[in-house]
């Protein structure tokens, strides 16, 4: 039939086309694959083809068009790949290279880390958990009492239209919710951002960073205690470096340690920090007190263990000689290139 013929013509014609360029494999494309293409009158003539061969006429019209589709792709990818190799002539492999700036970790994530690598070498695992914690993870388990200054608004950012969730003011909460969901032995640090309702300083922003560690076990004693955090001084500070304990509270452990570490008097500076005694306050510590065991389902009778924290930020402005706490947290890059050579 002659209308068989045209589309076989057309599909001659198409097969025969040779477009040189990109201009060229674009009218290819318009005549054969667009809106208003060459194939579109002849599919409207289907129904002036008797009905035993409008099946072979419709199979005619999709072979040229997926012919048309295929030599398409064909001609643009030619193109494309005639094009970079023009760019790739033109490129000049004796020129310099651009300098790559190296990037680098954040003081806080460095501190961060080596603590938590010391600790991991003793056998402490990391335990993570919710920023947005409930009043009992964050201060009942603890055992902070109902009136504690540190429940009030001034200290503890409480969520909109709720006095039972907050944002944690310490990864006490983690321990908490490690204590109740499982069984000692319990050997864990819990390293996170927290949140208190302070006026930011040189010396105190309304976030920070702490580190808490927990120890729960049969028989384990205020010397066990000493003994590990005399090790993480020493791996954190120096060998040559000393511990003293000092008596302090904390609602959560009984008896309750300030640890110093002896910073020396060397300069000027360690005057300052240590405020002419050489020795700094690293982190508070003691003994988990039984209530806070009771109170997570761990038996006092059975177990003991002891806890401690610091803040990840002063242990960072320590090292890295950092005299102001707003640094850690603006993100100048200025002041964050310093630490490249601590990666």
């Amino acid at each position: 039939m002659e209308i068989f013929d045209k589309v076989n013509a057309i599909l001659a014609e198409m097969n025969a086309a040779a477009p040189q360029n990109a201009e060229e494999t674009e009218q290819f494309r318009i005549k054969y694959l667009g809106s208003k293409n060459i194939l579109k009158p002849l599919m409207g003539e289907i129904r002036n083809v008797p009905n035993e061969r409008k099946k072979e006429y419709g199979q005619l019209i999709n072979k040229v068009k997926q012919a048309a589709q295929n030599k398409y792709d064909e001609l643009k990818a030619a193109s494309e790949n005639a094009a970079d190799a023009a760019e790739a002539q033109d490129l000049d492999l004796t020129a310099p290279g651009e300098p790559l700036e190296l990037g680098s970790r954040h003081p806080v994530s460095i501190v961060m880390n080596r603590i938590i690598q010391i600790f991991e070498r003793i056998g402490f695992t990391v335990s993570e958990e919710r920023e947005i914690e409930d009043d009992w993870h964050n201060f009942t388990a603890m055992n902070t009492p109902e009136d504690h200054p540190a429940r009030d608004m001034q200290d503890t950012f409480y969520l909109k239209d709720s006095m039972q969730m907050l944002l944690r003011t310490h990864t006490s909460s983690v321990q908490a919710r490690t204590m109740t969901t499982e069984k000692p032995p319990i050997r864990i640090i819990a390293p996170g951002r927290v949140y208190r309702n302070e006026t930011i300083s040189s010396r105190s922003h309304a976030q920070f960073h702490q580190v808490e560690g927990l120890y729960i076990d049969e028989n384990v004693s205020f010397a066990d205690m000493k003994q590990t955090l005399l090790y993480f001084a020493k791996e954190m500070y120096g060998v040559d470096k000393e511990i003293r304990l000092r008596p302090s509270y904390f609602p959560f452990t009984e008896p309750s340690a300030e640890m110093d570490v002896y910073w020396g008097l060397e300069s000027e500076a360690d005057y300052r920090i240590t405020k002419g005694t050489g020795w700094l306050e690293i982190l508070g510590c003691g003994m988990v007190d039984p209530q806070v065991l009771e109170n997570c389902g761990i038996d006092p009778e059975k177990y003991s263990g002891f806890a401690f924290g610091m803040g990840i930020e002063r242990q960072a402005m320590l090292l890295y000689g950092i005299e102001d706490i707003r640094l850690l947290f603006e993100n100048d890059v200025r002041f964050l290139r310093q630490f490249a050579s601590a990666l």
